[in-house]
C-alpha cells in the first residue's frame, strides 16, 4: 500500500512523505550553500580550505595532545582508510601532521598535529569562527545555534546506535 504524495501516513504523530523529504533536503542544500561561505578564501594566503582538510586539522586543534589514531579520523570525517591516508600524506607532505606508532598496538597509528600545523589552524580557525557567526549565529541566533547543536547530535548518535 502506497501513500499518496503530501498525505500523511496513518499515524497521526508523522508528517507527510513530501515534507520530510522536503525538510532534509532543505538541511543538504543549506549545508551546500553554506560550504564556500565558511571555508572558501579562509587560509592565512586566501586559499579555499577543502573540508576534508580543515576537518581533520580542527579534530586534532580540538583533541588534548592534537592527536587522534588515524582510522578513527577517516571515520569521522567520512573518509575511506585509503581516501583518508592520501589527505595525510598531503597534510604530512606539507608540514601539518605526522604519524606516530602506538606503543601498546603496533596495529594503531596515530595522526599528530605538528606546531606548524597548529599555528595554521589556530589562524584558519579565527577565520571560521568570524564566518560562522556571520553565516550561521547570525540567521539564527544563540538559542537557534544551541537546538541546530542538540538536533545534529541527536541525529548522529542515532546514526552511530
Amino acid at each position: 500500500m502506497t501513500t499518496q504524495q503530501n498525505e500523511p501516513r496513518a499515524d497521526a504523530g508523522q508528517i507527510s512523505d513530501d515534507d520530510l523529504i522536503t525538510a532534509w533536503g532543505l538541511v543538504h542544500e543549506a549545508m551546500s550553500a553554506l560550504q564556500p561561505k565558511l571555508l572558501g578564501g579562509i587560509t592565512p594566503d586566501g586559499r579555499d580550505m577543502a573540508g576534508p582538510w580543515f576537518e581533520v586539522l580542527i579534530r586534532l586543534q580540538r583533541t588534548p595532545g592534537h592527536r587522534l589514531p588515524m582510522s578513527r579520523l577517516a571515520r569521522e570525517v567520512s573518509l575511506s582508510t585509503g581516501g583518508f591516508t592520501k589527505l595525510a600524506d598531503r597534510l604530512e607532505r606539507e608540514g601539518y601532521l605526522e604519524r606516530a606508532n602506538c606503543s601498546e598496538d603496533r596495529r594503531v597509528v596515530y595522526a599528530v598535529l605538528t606546531e606548524p600545523g597548529l599555528a595554521f589552524i589556530r589562524e584558519v580557525r579565527a577565520n571560521h569562527v568570524d564566518r560562522l557567526r556571520e553565516h550561521v549565529q547570525g540567521p539564527l541566533g544563540v538559542d537557534g545555534v544551541r537546538r541546530l547543536a542538540a538536533i545534529a547530535r541527536t541525529l548522529r548518535d542515532s546514526a552511530c546506535d
